[in-house]
């Protein structure tokens, strides 16, 4: 692993007067990030090797996912935001697996994935050791060239139901016209039986299809819900217009729940390959009416796919995002008021797009966002790159979260090697914190999950930019470091 930076690290780029006297040896080697107003980001460590998933033990370690190295357990010391790296432990030497990790509800079995399945470890947190060999509880199958993130998700709501994804091969991948080859699909498996191994693609309760790379899962605390992110497709064309820059969106899907509450789409096609979701719906043509959310064809219509298909017989996100943004994890704060998204940011798109922290209000009595299905501004800005034509090589890129059991929040930033804490400008664990309001309240929401409204959403995003001073200081202090 590369050397890390066992120091406190300060980076309150929000309001840098309200910076606390941490011994700060730690700092970006970009532009500082912009923080919305009342939010801070502290660097904890740098020099890691390509982070990806994080989780915390029984013990309060944290074990993160390095991908091309393995798992690592770090300790971490100091009162927030002051933390430290006092140490770190290598708990898997493995350069296969690269995103999927997740641990039991007794926090006694780790979980990691590789692109040909999900591996299963005794593992003791006191010890931070691995006490057993690997052993294979799914098989998915390896996709050549293909989205080979296998994400994982154990439910707090019910026993040892894992839940995992298997993206497809391709940007159009024709397989998953196909729901018995398993890919594109999200599936959940009981795992109480260690010597039990599933095939993906015949085994297990399917959560939906048609998902072309759902990299992020999270699990609504109080319903019991079950979401993801969906990365969508590149180069769009219809009618032969290239309409690759503004559409398809990118996707905050609903899946249903593992508790035993009865949803009608659970197991439903989301519409991959055939069908996609609309976000600059004026740019799409030949399809007047068409909103933000809503489903359309591509490829030559005919009686088994058009856009009547597609808008009736598939089923549409719960919340769209602007074309290209990558979510990559979707984390809820314990009273399911807030979802808290990465945006690992576009790489096909001119002018670059997302590569920021974002939050969702949620309705926690609902248990849906507050924006409407059609809304455009249903997230909030929380920490994003002050210049996106420096990235994505002159900026962070967030991939996972993580609470500790201190209601704190974690994030990686993959191509930088970071790992931050997010926290409120008071040093409030963020899970306590109110959550950030959209700017016109967004629409009324929906009672259950459901066709995009009728109504278009009228909201706009809620992120309140620092002041024109608080920029020009960061500018200065840029070029003065």
């Amino acid at each position: 692993m590369k050397s890390i930076l066992l120091a406190a690290g300060l980076a309150s780029f929000a309001t840098l007067s309200n910076a606390q006297d941490c011994a700060s040896t730690l700092s970006a080697n970009y532009t500082a990030p912009i923080l919305a107003d009342g939010y801070r980001a502290t660097l904890i460590a740098n020099q890691l090797e390509t982070p990806r998933s994080l989780k915390f033990d029984s013990a309060g370690h944290l074990l993160m996912l390095q991908r091309s190295y393995g798992i690592v357990s770090f300790t971490l010391t100091g009162t927030a935001p002051c933390l430290t790296v006092s140490s770190t432990k290598d708990i898997l030497a493995n350069t296969s697996v690269n995103h999927g990790l997740e641990l039991s509800r007794d926090g006694r079995t780790l979980y990691a994935s590789d692109p040909n399945g999900v591996y299963a470890w005794n593992y003791d947190a006191e010890r931070q050791e691995l006490t057993s060999d690997a052993r294979r509880v799914v098989t998915t199958g390896s996709t050549a060239d293909g989205h080979d993130t296998r994400t994982l998700l154990m439910s707090r709501q019910v026993d040892n139901m894992l839940l995992v994804h298997w993206g497809s091969q391709g940007n159009i991948d024709p397989q998953a016209l196909n729901r018995s080859t398993g890919i594109s699909s999200i599936k959940a498996f009981n795992v109480s039986d260690p010597s039990v191994s599933y095939d993906y693609a015949s085994e297990g309760i399917l959560m939906g299809w048609g998902l072309r790379n759902s990299v992020g899962f999270g699990e609504n605390p109080v319903t019991g819900g079950i979401f993801s992110v969906e990365n969508n497709v590149d180069e769009l064309k219809r009618e032969g217009r290239d309409i690759h820059k503004n559409n398809p969106a990118e996707e905050l899907n609903f899946h249903g729940y593992l508790n035993g509450t009865e949803y009608a789409n659970q197991g439903a096609n989301f519409g991959y390959p055939s069908c996609f979701p609309a976000w600059d719906a004026s740019s799409v043509p030949g399809y007047d009416g068409l909103k933000t959310g809503q489903q359309f064809a591509i490829g030559d219509q005919n009686d088994t796919v058009n856009d009547n298909i597609c808008r009736e017989g598939t089923v549409p996100p719960q919340l769209s995002f602007a074309a290209h943004m990558a979510p990559l994890d979707i984390k809820f704060n314990t009273e399911a008021t807030v979802a808290w998204v990465t945006f690992h940011g576009s790489w096909n798109r001119d002018d670059p797009q997302g590569y920021k922290l974002s939050a969702i209000p949620f309705d926690n009595s609902t248990g849906l966002p507050l924006a409407a299905p059609d809304s455009n501004a249903g997230y909030v800005d929380i920490m994003s790159n002050q210049d996106l034509s420096e990235c994505p090589d002159g900026c962070f890129r967030p991939v996972s979260l993580a609470w500790n059991s201190e209601g704190m929040l974690f994030m990686t930033s993959d191509s930088t090697g970071e790992l931050y804490l997010i926290s409120t400008s008071d040093n409030t664990p963020l899970n306590d914190a109110p959550p950030p309001t959209l700017t016109n309240g967004g629409e009324s929401p929906p009672t259950s999950p459901s066709e995009p409204s009728s109504t278009p959403g009228a909201a706009s995003v809620g992120y309140v930019p620092d002041s024109w001073f608080v920029g020009l200081v960061f500018l200065v202090i840029s070029y003065i470091l």
